[in-house]
């Protein structure tokens, strides 16, 4: 088992007790006490920076990944990348990490995986979201990856057999549902958050799918650009979606990792300074409706 996952492992059986140095855990959980701002953070501000995600909010596939829930000033992922550069703008940045490495974001689809021999020990439901922080002013949520391996694995043991596509289609549905349970929870918990979900790209086009087979390609392509659909839903007020799934640049595979799936430094950095970085210093974001990253392979 690697070094991230039996920690996220050990802690998630003990009870997530606390999330960052310096901040009594009650005081943190506790409901705020009025109505703030949920826009991105005004200059010179102080941020209070949550990250929801799996393992790629460890920065795993990067040259300093993070031990689950642990600042990790120095490390190479996004979640770290992000907070220094909002250190160097002269904003003073509390971070707390959720990610829990191979977390998938629903609860429904967490029960899939370990039904289909997949150890997922948690969903950003029921083991990220009770744990943000009340004081929050910023939530990034990166999520669905996982959850379309689980589900791509479902369905070549036989889940959906007689319909394939109606079965793709249930799934995507719930995941939805449950992504809006994790933005409203959220919502509840830190009023005063601005969130930034980044929708999913096509997992067909990454490189750790290219030699994958068409058949196996066309799952992924068709539970992912569901996915990402449902995450674009979740745009609003105090909400924006930034878009992966039509970025060509994210399919780029000199950004990726030797395991083809997580990038390395070079995709984390992207992702920091060209998709976040962006929107968090009050910039637009507007996923595309359709684009041809959709149709990478031929349709299910």
């Amino acid at each position: 088992m690697p070094v991230l996952r039996l920690l996220a492992y050990i802690i998630v059986l003990a009870g997530f007790t606390t999330v960052s140095s310096g901040c009594d855990v009650l005081d943190r959980l506790k409901p705020p006490t009025g109505p703030t701002p949920s826009g991105p953070p005004a200059a010179n501000a102080a941020i209070r920076y949550t990250a929801i995600g799996a393992s790629d909010a460890n920065g795993v596939g990067a040259s300093v990944a993070c031990i689950p829930f642990t600042e990790c000033e120095n490390g190479t992922g996004y979640v770290p990348l992000l907070a220094r550069r909002l250190r160097a703008a002269s904003h003073e940045v509390t971070l707390t990490n959720l990610g829990i490495p191979e977390a998938v974001l629903s609860p429904a689809i967490q029960a899939i995986a370990r039904a289909n021999g997949r150890d997922v020990v948690a969903s950003f439901v029921d083991r990220e979201l009770p744990f943000v922080p009340a004081n929050s002013t910023l939530v990034t949520i990166l999520g669905g990856p996982n959850d379309a391996l689980a589900l791509g694995d479902a369905i070549e043991k036989g889940a959906g057999a007689t319909n394939v596509r109606g079965y793709i289609d249930t799934q995507v549905a719930a995941f939805g549902a449950d992504y809006d349970r994790l933005v409203k929870g959220a919502q509840e918990r830190a009023p005063g958050a601005f969130i930034v979900i980044l929708n999913m790209p096509n997992l067909a086009g990454l490189p750790f799918a290219v030699n994958a087979g068409q058949p196996r390609r066309q799952l992924l392509q068709a539970i992912s650009v569901g996915f990402s659909r449902e995450a674009n839903r979740r745009a609003g007020t105090g909400v924006v979606v930034v878009d992966l799934m039509c970025d060509p640049q994210i399919y780029d595979r000199t950004r990726y990792s030797s395991d083809g799936f997580h990038p390395n430094d070079a995709g984390y950095a992207y992702l920091t300074d060209n998709k976040l970085l962006p929107v968090v210093n009050g910039g637009s974001s507007s996923p595309a409706s359709s684009c041809g990253q959709m149709t990478l392979v031929p349709a299910l």
